[in-house]
């Protein structure tokens, strides 16, 4: 669940650990992960390829950084967003600290594709953000979420989704009682 926002410098968290996206190609050209490879992970940017769902950790200093395999170069991000996000951070090692969390799919590479997505270019699916921060909201660990938001609009986000898959739900009930009736 996300209990913090906070504008600043995630390496200069308070929290001990720090999450962030990857590629399953493990692909690194900018970003969070970049920085982070060439400040102090090397070898994650050359990592290879990795299952879908998994999350690679390294210790460095008093910091864990948790690298979350979220989503495709080649593929793009999956439909459910939320769910891919809520199982990489449920995955997290944290034993029941805080983590610090990048504002997943809006960095260099998911804002250049959503707008090439718009302007008509033949993409997968691209980041959601909204999807995003519900999948980390809905985590059981506690999550401070680094990015220019407010807890309040991460909570109307959140609020807006869950009203939205209650009306879906809520319209196929009554198809199907119609339905029946008939």
């Amino acid at each position: 669940m996300i209990t913090r926002t906070v504008c600043g410098d995630i390496f200069e968290t308070e929290a001990k650990h720090i999450a962030f996206a990857l590629n399953m190609e493990g692909s690194i050209d900018c970003g969070f992960a970049w920085e982070l490879s060439k400040r102090y992970w090397p070898e994650l940017e050359f990592c290879g390829k990795n299952e879908l769902g998994t999350v690679l950790s390294k210790k460095i200093g008093d910091k864990t950084f948790h690298a979350l395999i979220c989503h495709s170069c080649e593929n793009g991000w999956n439909e459910n967003q939320i769910e891919i996000i809520k199982e990489c951070f449920d995955k997290i090692p944290s034993e029941g600290e805080a983590i610090a969390t990048v504002a997943i799919g809006t960095g260099p590479a998911s804002l250049s594709n959503i707008a090439l997505k718009s302007l008509g270019a033949k993409l997968p699916n691209v980041a959601d953000y909204k999807q995003i921060i519900c999948g980390m909201h809905e985590s059981y660990q506690e999550v401070f979420y680094y990015g220019n938001i407010s807890l309040e609009e991460i909570m109307s986000i959140y609020e807006e989704h869950h009203l939205s898959v209650n009306g879906r739900k809520k319209k196929l009930v009554n198809k199907l009682k119609s339905f029946i009736k008939k």
